[in-house]
């Protein structure tokens, strides 16, 4: 039997050892240097209480991983216990399991995310609504309304950076309000320094032509029993799919599934090296509760850093090595705070379900206040009710952006605890005296950047591409700030190489890059 190394137990390491152990005669053996799987998509576990590390909507314009991912955990069959609680009126799906009573169930969740600016609520896209003339008031709505017009008359800017591509979508104050602050917050320098592709990939949908379309659509008589919202973009969707316990749910569920249809994964495990034979990989060295092992196989399919991957590789000319080390990412940090109460108020109007609700009914908030280097809120409750172990508790998670090694990465856990629960109150969003707990978690090598050398890494995918048993795969693997289900397209399209036994790797690019993709090939 022909074997398969993947390096990296993350969506895309998975979803290849499943789909090569469903489809191929080829044995998977995963190498994952964590002690958990899921990567930056799992879930941690804290007294209980349960964080989703940055926030995952399980939400596809493919047809192929929505269906993957509800034949891993079935949809809910009964309301969640939030919804039977406030009289909210979900789908729900005959024969499913009911999530009182079973795990591993599929909920169906209202997505609601906003801006925090200026210390008020705005809608996420921002929406042209009496409650945004109200906060924003009148002069400066007549200034982004101005700005708009103008982008709409005049040629449209070459788009040489992001600051580039929001204006050109959203004009010049539109941008500064909504925008600018948040995204330097997230890559830590200005938007005229970051490439215009992180707009093509994340945003590039999205306009103020689409969001009022939007707007209007959701006034009129809705159709209910679908999820898929094929025809909406990714940030206007108004349902998504959500693991009870969490992602790290679904992918513990596929890590017991590989194992079971006679995969391994080997947790604890850092591959240290490769060796090269002319055009293919032929052997890693991995590093395993302290001893090196080397392993050889027919296949190699990598999710770790194009940075680390490049510097493990033996020969690699100079000017690759220059590039792949000058790779910029950002890392993460998120306090999770449990609290009595939130100050910030619920917005919803009297008489709906959603009023009914102790706090706020976001999943996330984006925090633009310049003031303070918070970056967003996740209300854990408005995820999953399952992940909150005392329901009467308000569950948080405050995310920071920071790059390794700095000073916000390097201070103290309670010293940093205590700086993030202040910029909460600062911001009236809660007070230091309504926190019961808190726990705090780094995360590295969470967003491959697109400065640095980026504009240069076409040459870098130049040289690792003739590796023919080589395949780049997910985020990190092929520093692209995918999405969950664009980094599983990625593994699902390298599998098709090895089964279909072709060099043409272009798929595995194009994913998140053609508009196909994008706007839902199945």
């Amino acid at each position: 039997m022909k074997t398969a190394v993947i390096i990296g137990a993350g969506p895309a390491g998975l979803t290849a050892a499943l789909e090569l152990l469903r489809t191929t005669d080829v044995k998977p053996i995963v190498f994952e240097s964590n002690s958990f799987v899921g990567g930056i998509s799992r879930t941690a576990v804290y007294k209980g209480n349960r964080m989703d590390i940055g926030g995952h909507r399980f939400f596809s314009k493919s047809d192929r991983v929505m269906d993957w991912w509800t034949n891993i955990l079935k949809l809910q069959g009964a309301p969640s216990r939030d919804d039977l609680a406030i009289g909210r009126k979900m789908p729900v799906y005959a024969g499913g399991p009911d999530p009182e009573k079973e795990d591993r169930v599929m909920l169906v969740r209202s997505r609601l995310s906003r801006i925090l600016y200026t210390r008020k609520l705005f809608d996420y896209p921002v929406s042209l609504n009496a409650q945004t003339i109200r906060n924003l008031g009148f002069w400066r709505m007549a200034k982004i309304g101005a700005s708009y017009l103008k982008v709409c008359a005049l040629p449209k800017r070459e788009e040489k950076s992001l600051e580039d591509f929001m204006i050109n979508r959203f004009g010049v104050e539109l941008y500064r309000t909504f925008f600018r602050d948040y995204t330097e917050k997230v890559w830590g320098i200005p938007c005229n320094k970051i490439s215009a592709d992180w707009g093509a990939q994340r945003i590039k949908g999205l306009s103020i032509a689409k969001t009022v379309l939007h707007a209007f659509k959701a006034l009129l008589p809705q159709k209910k029993g679908s999820v898929r919202q094929k025809d909406t973009e990714t940030s206007l969707i108004s349902e998504f799919l959500y693991p009870k316990l969490g992602p790290g749910e679904l992918w513990e569920t596929v890590a017991d599934e590989v194992r079971k249809l006679g995969g391994e994964i080997r947790l604890n495990a850092k591959v240290s090296s490769f060796e090269k034979e002319a055009n293919k990989i032929s052997a890693v060295t991995v590093l395993i509760d302290g001893k090196e092992e080397k392993f050889s196989a027919d296949y190699f399919m990598s999710t770790m850093p194009v940075k680390d991957l490049v510097a493990d590789l033996p020969d690699v000319p100079e000017n690759i090595r220059r590039i792949a080390n000058g790779l910029v990412y950002r890392d993460f940090m998120t306090v999770g705070l449990l609290l009595d109460s939130l100050d910030i108020k619920n917005p919803a109007k009297p008489g709906t379900p959603e009023s009914k609700l102790k706090f706020v009914a976001d999943n996330w908030i984006y925090v633009q206040e310049s003031d303070v280097k918070l970056g967003r809120i996740q209300v854990f409750n408005n995820w999953s009710p399952y992940l909150v172990s005392d329901p009467s508790k308000v569950w948080i998670g405050l995310e920071y952006f920071v790059n390794e090694g700095d000073e916000m990465w390097n201070m103290a856990d309670k010293d940093f605890i205590d700086f993030a629960v202040a910029e909460l109150e600062k911001i009236n969003v809660a007070k230091k005296s309504a926190v019961k707990d808190a726990v705090l978690f780094r995360v590295p090598k969470t967003y491959p950047a697109y400065f640095g050398t980026y504009k240069e890494f076409g040459k870098v995918r130049d040289y690792l591409n003739p590796m023919d048993n080589l395949f780049l795969m997910g985020r990190n693997g092929m520093h692209k700030y995918n999405n969950m289900d664009h980094s599983m397209l990625t593994a699902m399209e390298a599998v098709k190489c090895i089964r279909e036994n072709s060099a043409d790797k272009s798929a595995l690019w194009d994913v998140n890059s053609e508009e196909e993709y994008h706007e839902g090939k199945k």
